[in-house]
């Protein structure tokens, strides 16, 4: 089998490998030329590749080819087009062209672009990112080509999440480069922001899914009480993958294997029926790619399994809700992470004015990096079972925190070498202990060398947070450059800016728990901000420190910034709108008629007992316990309705939103606490729908 897999990896993949055996060699440097400096691509190279990427892509049975891009949706899109063309004489030859590998031209009106694009105005361009490989999508017996392109508006406003994240990655290979130069690094040609991403998951029967409306439509259950057992015996994480997943991974990383996706790490998570799947680090460019790989192909492998893959960030009530903890880090392309702080933390120079900038990136714009990980999704995840809280802080751990409190006070850290563990048993050697343990309540966490970004969520892309990871870092790297540049005595300003740095940003560092209601209380003390809903983060996109940094460092248009603002506040309204609507309908549709036909019944029973002179207990107690739940049931659908279409008219978009918010999700939860309190009482054969116990404990 590990044969097999080094066989097959990138299989699937118009890969360098593959480009530098089949094009010609003064065409391969000529495309290397344009992947390293951005120099424009000439036309008849464009046709060289172009011709040898069809030849290769018919060679494993592709028909057709599209241009793979990530519009404002989350999700990706494409539009297949066939390589079959007339020849003019009746018949049809197998042609792709230079310009249709480099340039595509789908509807941009008919994507989210927070007002860039009317109906009337529908040009949209996708040009091709040289830098991601082109790969080659598999099923059902259908092969396509998939270029990755970034897709703008006919005026050149970016539309997608990838454009935007590749002038990040520019701005902070920029910023870092002149760091390193000030500091004497003259090798160093690039630095790269890395990215492993860690993406949760449900996996529940097909059947289950397909009987519920709520998870078919919404992707999360809009009703289920608490099932008799939960997560409560810690048992699921890390336990033994039954046989049927198993089965189902296996397939999954033969499939990734296959498009060059390095998926390193299974196992089940903490929740029943929830598992992850983690991937090695890669270029954030690379990485957001291959997420959105890694979720399509989840999805698309689990039903092969009579299985459906949940990447809701909050499925179930109760239980866990899943993320996608993002790993970021900065390496050199020597390979040197620059976030790695050696033996010797404090007196690394290099390490602590990196440490520096992210700490007064994180604390200066903590606002945007919550915004970037917000979506109506994570508003039922954050805050509990270990999704971290809307607060964001940096954990440092011990180690670190104690290097930090030194450099402010002026005092050296004390060294600490590396400490043994030991199980006192003999067969059992010795193991070196990490000089930091992990907090799983923090947002943004430090772990050995790189920071984990806890709070992004299952279903989301990756390119919006790690876009403003690189910009707000790229941002202080900038400032720390300008000192350095201007310095007589480079180290001596070096240690200096450290100081100042984390002088002035301490703030936002926290070791403890941020789950503790103490923590609410001192994070107010220390005016952080906090944000428990997306609507209440959004709003950080568009503040005039916001415009002016993405605009300094050519990320965002002041144009762009608001699209995305509007765009996320209107999924907001139509996710919150649609939620509700398959809410009021499985309640009228389903369960008031599932309770009325059980209050029937007792009542039959009720009379059928007391002819015999019985007494009826059993029914008078259940009718007194039913029939005001049933009551509160119905009047709370009532509200619901009333509050949907008192929200469905506010004109203001920002009113709108809060509309959703206060009116109907309110409602929302009063029509779900009355039926859940009638699921527990209404007998098995009455309810509806599956139950939390039908689906989580499926065999």
């Amino acid at each position: 089998m590990s044969e097999n897999i080094t066989s097959i990896f990138g299989s699937n993949v118009f890969n360098d490998s593959v480009m530098r055996n089949r094009l010609p060699e003064k065409v391969y440097k000529e495309f290397r030329k344009t992947v390293k400096t951005g120099a424009p691509l000439d036309e008849e190279v464009a046709d060289v590749i172009a011709e040898c990427m069809k030849n290769w892509a018919m060679e494993h049975g592709a028909t057709h080819y599209t241009h793979w891009f990530q519009p404002l949706t989350g999700v990706t899109a494409e539009k297949h087009d066939g390589f079959i063309e007339p020849d003019g004489n009746c018949r049809a030859i197998m042609s792709f062209t230079g310009s249709s590998l480099i340039k595509g031209e789908p509807d941009a009106s008919s994507f989210p672009s927070g007002g860039i694009r009317a109906t009337f105005e529908a040009r949209g361009y996708t040009a091709w990112d040289c830098s991601s490989p082109a790969f080659l999508k598999k099923d059902q017996g259908t092969t396509v080509l998939c270029i990755p392109t970034a897709f703008c508006s006919y005026t050149g406003e970016a539309l997608d999440k990838k454009t935007p994240l590749l002038r990040s990655a520019e701005a902070i290979n920029k910023q870092a480069l002149r760091v390193l130069r000030a500091l004497g690094d003259t090798e160093t040609k690039r630095v790269i922001s890395t990215v492993g991403a860690e993406q949760e998951y449900f996996l529940i029967d097909k059947k289950s899914y397909a009987a519920r409306k709520d998870l078919f439509i919404t992707g999360r259950t809009l009703f289920g009480a608490k099932p008799p057992k939960g997560q409560e015996m810690e048992d699921h994480y890390f336990g033994i993958i039954r046989e049927r997943v198993s089965k189902f991974m296996h397939d999954v990383n033969m499939e990734l294997y296959k498009l060059g996706v390095f998926a390193k790490t299974e196992h089940n998570e903490v929740a029943p029926c929830q598992h992850e799947l983690a991937c090695i680090y890669s270029e954030s460019n690379i990485a957001t790619d291959h997420n959105q790989l890694v979720m399509e192909t989840l999805k698309r492998v689990a039903l092969r399994h009579d299985l459906v893959c949940l990447l809701h960030e909050k499925p179930f009530a109760g239980i866990n809700g899943s993320g996608k903890h993002n790993n970021w880090a900065l390496s050199t392309d020597g390979g040197e992470n620059l976030l790695k702080p050696g033996k010797d933390p404090q007196n690394n120079t290099r390490f602590m004015l990196f440490l520096a900038a992210v700490i007064e990136a994180v604390n200066i714009h903590g606002d945007l990096l919550r915004a970037s990980a917000a979506n109506v999704g994570n508003d039922h995840r954050l805050g509990g079972n270990e999704a971290p809280p809307s607060i964001i802080s940096v954990y440092l751990g011990d180690e670190l925190a104690e290097v930090v409190d030194s450099v402010v006070s002026g005092k050296e850290a004390p060294v600490k070498g590396k400490e043994e563990m030991t199980f006192d048993v003999a067969a059992i050697t010795n193991i070196d202990r990490d000089t930091t343990d992990r907090n799983r309540t923090s947002p943004f966490a430090f772990t050995g060398n790189k920071f984990e970004f806890r709070m992004v969520g299952s279903s989301a892309s990756i390119a919006g947070p790690n876009t403003v990871i690189n910009t707000v870092v790229a941002d202080s790297l900038r400032k720390i450059a300008d000192r350095l540049e201007a310095a007589g005595d480079v180290q001596a300003e070096a240690k200096a800016i450290v100081k100042d740095l984390l002088t002035a940003n301490k703030r936002i560092i926290f070791n403890g728990d941020g789950y503790s209601k103490e923590w609410i209380e001192e994070a107010a003390r220390r005016g952080l901000p906090n944000l428990p809903q997306s609507i209440d983060a959004y709003p950080a996109y568009i503040t005039d420190k916001a415009i002016k940094l993405f605009a300094e460092n050519n990320v965002y248009s002041e144009v762009e910034l608001k699209s995305r603002y509007e765009i996320k506040m209107e999924k907001f309204v139509k996710t919150t709108n649609y939620e509700a609507l398959t809410m009021l309908d499985m309640a009228r549709q389903e369960i008031i008629p599932a309770v009325g036909d059980y209050a029937e019944h007792l009542a039959e029973a009720k009379s059928l007992i007391e002819e015999t002179g019985a007494e009826a207990f059993v029914e008078k107690a259940q009718m007194a316990k039913v029939m005001p739940l049933y009551k509160e049931l119905y009047e709370a659908t009532e509200t619901l309705d009333a509050a949907i279409k008192e929200a469905a008219v506010v004109a203001d978009l920002d009113e709108q939103a809060r509309s959703y918010k206060n009116g109907v999700i309110t409602a929302m939860d009063a029509v779900r606490a009355a039926a859940d309190a009638l699921e527990l009482i209404v007998p098995k054969d009455f309810w509806p729908m599956e139950t939390y116990a039908d689906i989580l404990f499926y065999q």
